[in-house]
């Protein structure tokens, strides 16, 4: 898994991330490899989780060439390119319910150094 991945998972673990999912799409998918899907439970705290995702990536010269619903703060689409990150509310990520959706990808487990046991079992 490539570190700007891990580091994006870091930084929504520091804004208390939960149910926090990586899935791989790199066989089935054109667009992206991997997809980090987590949720805050208030829009507000879904702001922080894009805004701590955004804040660690900038330190490694990343930006996301695209961001979606920020505004919102229901489901917040971050777009680098190698991967996508989905920041849900709990009501949304249940009615879009990606991991269903995209059922064929592979799950990876989250970098257990960083696991603060918020996550979903890995399966």
């Amino acid at each position: 898994m490539k570190k700007s991945l891990t580091q994006a998972v870091r930084a929504a673990e520091d804004k208390k991330a939960e149910d926090i999912v990586i899935l791989n799409l790199s066989s089935i998918c054109s667009f992206t490899d991997h997809f980090l899907i987590c949720t805050g439970h208030s829009s507000r705290q879904v702001q922080a989780i894009v805004d701590g995702i955004d804040e660690k990536l900038r330190t490694q010269s990343l930006r996301p060439a695209h961001i979606e619903g920020y505004s919102q703060g229901e489901w917040v689409l971050m777009d680098y390119t190698d991967f996508v990150v989905h920041v849900f509310s709990p009501k949304a990520r249940e009615f879009y319910d990606l991991e269903r959706l995209w059922r064929g990808a592979r799950r990876v487990d989250v970098p257990a150094a960083h696991h603060r046991g918020t996550s979903r079992k890995q399966g």
